[in-house]
Order: C-alpha cells, then structure tokens, then sequence
C-alpha cells in the first residue's frame, strides 16, 4: 500500500427503520483534523482523475453506488513512489480511504446508478487559491487504465 494511505472497514448499523453508516469520528485513529465535509457525485462511467492536493488530506467515503477509486504515489523520496492502489468502496463495500496530500489520485463511477461521495478534508477549500493539481484521466504520466479489467 502506497506510504501514508489508510483505510477503515465503515461500521453499517441496519434496523427495521434504516441502517447508520459512521463514517469518520474524532476519536478514530485516522482523524488528523476537521477542515470541511462536502459531498459531491459522479454518474456512471464518468471518470474524476486526476489531481492531488499539497496542503490537504482527504478522507473518501461512498454512501450511494460504487466506485473503482485509484491512488497513484509520485512523490519524490517516498518509500512507495511509483506505486498504484486501487480501490473500490460503495454500499457493498463501505470503506473510508484516507488519501495523503500530494498523492494523485481519482475515481470512476462504477454501478449503475450515481455515486454519493461523502469526502472530510483537513482544509478548507480556498476559493482565492484552489489546492488542486491537476493531470488528465489518461495522462502517459500515471501508468493507470481506467476500463474494467477481465481475469
């Protein structure tokens, strides 16, 4: 696993009225520090990739659908430069992916239907100075392929 990536197996408490999904807790061992909670979503098929962020860390979770979430380290020094991690988290498979800063990083929609990302950063997004650096979805840079693959 790529230096510095974490992941957490979500608790899914179901009753007769619904189900609870915690997601990130200040006690958890993977909480840094609260900077915003936003939500955003992908249709199916859609790929959001590439970017990453130099003064935050994100903390990814899927509460509706399912994506094919990939993580590439190009940071130079790092004991795992070079290497890819793939994901995939949703409703049949509820994880919480914590993304350290300055490893790109994206997803795919992967079900059917649209996917809900809920994501807990540890900075607010600053509109003046956006903390995004972006590379295209096929980019030669990041030796990653979006299709589904067979076997």
């Amino acid at each position: 696993m790529i230096h510095e990536v974490k992941v957490k197996q979500l608790r899914v408490i179901p009753d007769e009225r619904g189900h609870l999904m915690e997601i990130l807790r200040r006690d958890d061992p993977i909480f840094e520090v609260f900077g915003q909670v936003y939500m955003t979503t992908t249709y199916p098929g859609v790929i959001k990739a590439w970017h990453f962020h130099r003064n935050q860390n994100d903390n990814i979770a899927v509460v509706k659908g399912l994506l094919k979430l990939a993580l590439y380290d190009d940071r130079e020094g790092s004991p795992t430069h070079g290497e890819l991690n793939e994901f995939f988290l949703g409703e049949h498979n509820p994880l919480l992916v914590h993304v350290p800063k300055n490893v790109y990083h994206g997803w795919k929609c992967i079900s059917p239907e649209e996917a809900y990302v809920v994501n807990c950063v540890t900075e607010p997004y600053n509109y003046k100075d956006p903390d995004e650096h972006r590379l295209p979805f096929d980019t030669d840079k990041i030796p990653y392929n979006w299709d589904i693959q067979m076997g």
